[in-house]
């Protein structure tokens, strides 16, 4: 199989206030805060998710889920379960999907946002958990990056293990809708003809609604 880099150039953006609704809370979670994705600096951020936890994404392809095990890395699930529940995800393209290695997403269509998110990063996890079909795992630009982009493994990508990327979810249910995710446009440049992440970053979804219309989205993301 062909390496392919796992770089990413992680969101952010200027605080504006705009508080969540508290309809988003999990029932039963004891979160009584919903944290401001415009506002990474929010309190509500630094919320512990719970031990296990469960994120439903309804996509343009249809639903899946994606169960979430702490244990398995710590700081990436508490980092998964405040993106979710504050709504960071609702809207958002997966802008790399390539079949038979993953579908990766969370860059924010509003440049806002992805500006404010940028420097927000976590440290990483140790690795507890292999790779390989159907786990969520937190994108890097090497040690100690990682901000709100995820991937989902296609396949056995244990390779990534030694690298540094630490699963901490499997999606449960709908992994056939993930197999539907739109990749026909490929790696993104200057490897493929798919969409540049610097563009991205600085155009927002304007840049994929024109140039990459075909790729699927997140309508809602949610904890279950």
């Amino acid at each position: 199989m062909r390496t392919l880099s796992l770089v990413v150039i992680c969101a952010a953006a200027a605080a504006s206030a705009c508080q969540k609704s508290a309809d988003k809370a999990p029932a039963g979670s004891g979160a009584s805060a919903i944290p401001d994705f415009h506002n990474p600096a929010d309190p509500a951020f630094a919320t512990q998710a719970p031990d296990s936890f469960r994120a439903r994404f309804s996509t343009t392809r249809g639903d899946f889920v994606i169960a979430v095990h702490r244990a398995w890395a710590p700081l990436g699930a508490d980092r998964f379960y405040n993106l979710v529940r504050s709504g960071y995800y609702d809207g958002v393209r997966f802008f790399r999907v390539l079949p038979g290695f993953m579908a990766q997403f969370g860059i924010h269509g509003d440049t806002a946002v992805t500006t404010a998110w940028r420097e927000r990063r976590i440290q990483d996890d140790p690795v507890r958990r292999t790779n390989i079909r159907g786990l969520a795992t937190f994108a890097t630009a090497g040690p100690g990056t990682r901000t709100t982009q995820i991937f989902i493994n296609y396949g056995n990508n244990d390779r990534l293990d030694t690298m540094g990327f630490a699963p901490f979810g499997e999606v449960v249910e709908g992994m056939e809708v993930v197999d539907k995710l739109y990749g026909e446009y490929g790696e993104g440049t200057p490897r493929g003809r798919g969409p540049d992440q610097f563009r991205l970053n600085v155009e927002g979804e304007k840049y994929l609604a024109r140039q990459f219309p075909k790729l699927d989205k997140i309508n809602t993301a949610t904890i279950e």
